[in-house]
């Protein structure tokens, strides 16, 4: 471990230099604020012992420089200064400083400032690198906003949801199964990785929450967990640019492999939130909205974007549409109002 001490008075750096070299810590040494920055950023050191009143940058804007820049705001400040003063060490403490010490100070309560605050340093280290790890392993999965809000409120990691009002966007591959039933499995799961890469990718730039997988099918949540006013706007041109990629895109595959994208996409009330069991658990949405967004898309051919009537009237302002008219969908009793997206201009 390092110890960056900083002090315009050698004496003075000498002093703390001999202290931590007695509790087996290596030193580097800075007598003057804009060392110090040059050094804390390129060594890292795992603490740094900091004088207040120093010629040129005084203690405090060093400190405020070190918190205010990313990869040396997590280095702990330990200040030492002549300044007892209240006043000096709420400002000390409001640059951002971990710990005060008055000069002149006592060795053994240095050197025990010193193991705390190292002590805390590698606690918080550790929780760095497993919050990391976790964002890591999960945002394979989910969207990085769900990872945030899981972060920062570990509590919502239980069963449960709330009823609100999403956009649910579905997307399949149109005549997957006829070529999967000709083609090496590990040549077809490389060709279908490539359209989930290519159309995730569309999903997330568009605010998207990628829900799950299904064979050769994507379903996307929009205005959850992050509440977005023009969610179906964003669902909708999602699913136009994928299908505006898909001419390039394609030219990288043998012609059997070049394959539509079918799309449907349906906003309104759902249950969203963790379902399954206590130690598995999905962050999805369920609910007639779902359903009737996975019939849409069932319906669709040809790379066609269906959309219902609901979701129609959200994005009429910004999309070139054809109304298909009212039509029987599966397992509903109500025939639904259906357009197809022809173009959009937002």
């Amino acid at each position: 471990m390092s110890i960056l001490v900083v002090d315009d008075n050698a004496d003075n750096v000498q002093l703390v230099v001999d202290i931590v070299g007695s509790m087996n810590l290596s030193a580097l040494t800075a007598f003057n604020g804009m060392d110090a920055l040059r050094l804390a950023y390129d060594k890292q050191p795992n603490l740094i012992i900091l004088d207040v009143n120093m010629p040129g940058m005084s203690g405090f804007e060093v400190c405020e420089r070190l918190k205010n820049d990313a990869k040396t705001a997590h280095i702990p400040v330990l200040m030492l200064t002549a300044l007892e003063d209240v006043d000096h060490r709420v400002r000390g403490l409001k640059s951002g400083a971990d710990d005060y010490l008055i000069k002149p100070f006592n060795p053994r309560e240095l050197m025990e400032r010193v193991r705390t605050r190292l002590r805390y340093k590698n606690e918080t280290d550790e929780l760095r690198k497993t919050q990391e790890m976790i964002r890591r392993t999960f945002e394979r999965y989910v969207a990085p906003s769900v990872v945030d809000q899981l972060l920062n409120d570990p509590a919502q990691v239980k069963l449960g949801g709330t009823l609100q009002e999403v956009t649910v966007m579905f997307a399949d591959l149109e005549g997957f199964t006829g070529i999967s039933e000709k083609t090496d499995p590990e040549q077809l799961l490389h060709v279908l990785n490539m359209y989930h890469t290519m159309s995730v990718g569309v999903i997330r730039e568009n605010g998207g929450t990628v829900d799950k997988f299904i064979g050769d099918g994507v379903m996307a949540l929009f205005n959850t967990p992050l509440r977005q006013p023009d969610h179906a706007l964003r669902a909708v041109r999602a699913a136009w640019q994928i299908r505006s990629a898909l001419d390039v895109f394609c030219k990288q595959f043998d012609p059997m492999f070049r394959m539509q994208i079918n799309f449907g996409v349906h906003s309104g009330m759902a249950v969203v939130g963790n379902v399954g069991a206590p130690d598995l658990m999905n962050y999805t949405a369920v609910g007639d909205t779902v359903n009737l967004a996975a019939r849409l898309q069932q319906m669709s051919f040809e790379g066609r974007i269906l959309i219902s009537g609901v979701t129609y009237e959200l994005v009429r302002d910004y999309t070139v549409t054809e109304c298909i008219g009212t039509v029987k969908v599966k397992g509903r009793a109500e025939l639904v109002t259906t357009y197809e997206v022809c173009d959009v201009t937002a």
